[in-house]
């Protein structure tokens, strides 16, 4: 019942048929019918009217769903109480504000959030459920404005004359429609909780019914108390809701970086239930060489502790990556960093970092659901990723797998809130999961398909989080990568190497300076690392050169007297180049240097 600020509306069926019954012609017998063998409460004894209130707390408030919670009141009410129920909340509570103090002049802004009625009533003329709308001209001011809204008081009309329809209904045409269904008693209450108006509830009563009483109007303070009290406790629910859901948001990232080889779609699926929020994130991250680090995690609770807990470790995550360590090295720095929280949080961690060159995926898992990988061309597979302890057990090392994927293939990470369910267990959920990504164009799988067709869409309680990671058909463009002899020639054939591909690119004015960086670090790995391996060239937002070998240590710049023939070769990289670094392998470490294209 929208007042104030908007037209009242009167009591009539609700949408959808949402609590109305079957009922056929008013009338006593036909009544006790219609309420489904209940007797109507003014048949009923004090005794059992007390009773029927008291069951209000089992059924009103069963979820933490404020417009719900407004529904199972108005349901509750019809018809054992009133042949028509409407239930108006303020427009900012239903933002998550507090509610309003009554001043005696001016209404709030109300919105329709809740009806029920007989079906003797359904040619009333409702106000549609969410709606909003400013007065209308020819609407004025009704008893329900006049004293619940403004003084917070209760209005009770039993027997109503032919004037009193136009103080009850806002418009004539209205009042007509209420005449001509036979509605002949009217009560409207205030919603009130912490002695703040949070909306209010107003019944109607038709033919075959006597008035409302000094009685039922006793009741029905008593039943808007309670129920108010459900509504502000949903209000405060749904507010916390929202902070964590912000907050979960703010701490993923706003996009995702293009990264040569790859396309990366992530999409973040909030819980439709309110304490399912709080610990699932993603990130994507671009690596030296065109490596690509694609990381899903699922911190276990919810609320603002977990999404703390999961910033932390997104922060610490990306710092590890930033050093270019190997999957399962991060892992295990990450358990480290998880036994550490003063909270004792454990969590699930998936890391995969992809190669252009060859299309493979190096994979590492903490307790994670295993990787879906798709061909491209039909078929579905879970990757048999080694699965080792959540974070924050204390269980290291993990395993690695290296994954070589199909042009045109598709890897899909997931926090399980995509699959989990109450009724089924979760290998039939995956099943499903797999199933459903089968049967997906890929234009729909790469634009997170999955999230809404998942088993569990229909009644996810869980947030969830989707990665789809898809190597394009084609081979990428910008990157070249060669094996360097293990002589002293090595340095003359990279240098070769690198002045021919940079002319092709049209950048041989980084001739010069690629030429003395990928000798000093072909030197290297020559003096310190056992021989040279792979050369690998890269062009995308700067242009990046690197060399792998099979030595153990990882470069370091020294101090170099001015006596001294060498130890000047990493310091000349440092100052040529944009930035430089190092990162070990399986069999060795690459030494990698970038520099800015030409503008």
């Amino acid at each position: 019942m929208n007042g104030g600020e908007g037209r009242r509306r009167v009591p009539g069926r609700a949408s959808a048929g949402k609590g109305a019954a079957a009922h056929g012609p008013a009338g006593a017998r036909r009544r006790l019918a219609r309420s489904g063998g209940e007797v109507p409460l003014d048949r009923l004894t004090t005794r059992d009217r007390l009773a029927w209130l008291n069951s209000a707390g089992s059924r009103i408030g069963t979820t933490l769903d404020l417009e719900r919670t407004a529904q199972e009141l108005a349901e509750f009410t019809v018809p054992r109480f009133a042949d028509g129920t409407a239930v108006d909340i303020l427009e900012s509570v239903l933002q998550g504000e507090e509610g309003a103090r009554w001043t005696g002049t001016g209404a709030p802004l109300m919105r329709a959030t809740a009806l029920c009625a007989v079906e003797e009533l359904s040619s009333l003329e409702p106000t549609p459920v969410g709606e909003t709308t400013a007065r209308a001209e020819e609407a004025h001011e009704t008893l329900l404005h006049r004293y619940c809204l403004r003084q917070g008081r209760p209005v009770l009309v039993r027997r109503m004359r032919r004037d009193d329809f136009l103080k009850v209904a806002p418009t004539e045409s209205a009042a007509a429609k209420m005449r001509a269904a036979g509605v002949h008693s009217y009560l409207a209450v205030p919603l009130i909780a912490r002695g703040l108006l949070l909306g209010s509830a107003d019944f109607v009563r038709g033919p075959g019914r006597p008035p409302f009483s000094s009685t039922d109007l006793a009741l029905a303070e008593q039943l808007a108390s309670q129920a108010a009290v459900y509504i502000d406790n949903a209000r405060l629910y749904g507010r916390e809701r929202e902070r964590v859901v912000s907050l979960q948001r703010a701490l993923l990232p706003r996009v995702t970086p293009v990264t040569p080889g790859l396309r990366v779609q992530a999409e973040y699926a909030p819980s439709t239930a309110h304490h399912g929020v709080g610990g699932d994130w993603y990130d994507v991250m671009a690596l030296p060489g065109g490596r690509t680090a694609l990381m899903v995690g699922d911190v276990m609770g919810h609320g603002l502790p977990a999404a703390a807990t999961m910033g932390r470790l997104r922060a610490v995550a990306r710092t590890l990556m930033t050093l270019d360590m190997a999957p399962e090295r991060v892992l295990a720095r990450l358990d480290l960093a998880t036994r550490d929280l003063e909270d004792e949080q454990v969590a699930t961690f998936l890391c995969a970092v992809f190669d252009p060159a060859d299309s493979t995926y190096t994979l590492a898992s903490a307790g994670h659901l295993p990787p879906l990988l798709l061909d491209g061309q039909g078929s579905a597979e879970f990757v048999d990723v080694p699965v080792g302890a959540p974070l924050g057990a204390g269980v290291i090392p993990y395993d690695p797998i290296r994954l070589k994927v199909p042009r045109g293939g598709n890897l899909v990470m997931y926090t399980d809130g995509l699959v989990k369910s109450r009724h089924a267990d979760i290998d039939h959920q995956l099943d499903c999961l797999r199933s459903a990504a089968r049967g997906l164009a890929p234009d729909v799988l790469e634009g997170g398909g999955l999230i809404g067709c998942a088993p569990a869409d229909a009644a996810r309680f869980d947030e969830a989080v989707l990665l789809v990671a898809t190597a394009p058909a084609e081979d990428p463009a910008d990157v070249r990568e060669w094996q360097l002899p293990q002589e002293g020639r090595a340095a003359s054939v990279a240098r070769s190497l690198v002045t021919d591909q940079l002319a092709a690119w049209d950048l041989t004015e980084l001739g010069d300076v690629f030429e003395l960086v990928v000798s000093e670090l072909v030197g290297n790995a020559l003096r310190y690392g056992n021989g040279p391996g792979r050369l690998r060239l890269l062009r995308g937002d700067r242009l990046v050169v690197e060399v792998s070998d099979t030595g153990p240590d990882l470069p370091q710049i020294q101090h170099a007297d001015l006596s001294d023939e060498g130890g000047r070769g990493l310091q000349l990289i440092n100052m040529l180049c944009r930035r430089w670094g190092s990162c070990r392998t399986v069999n060795g470490k690459v030494v990698w240097a970038e520099q800015n294209l030409p503008s």
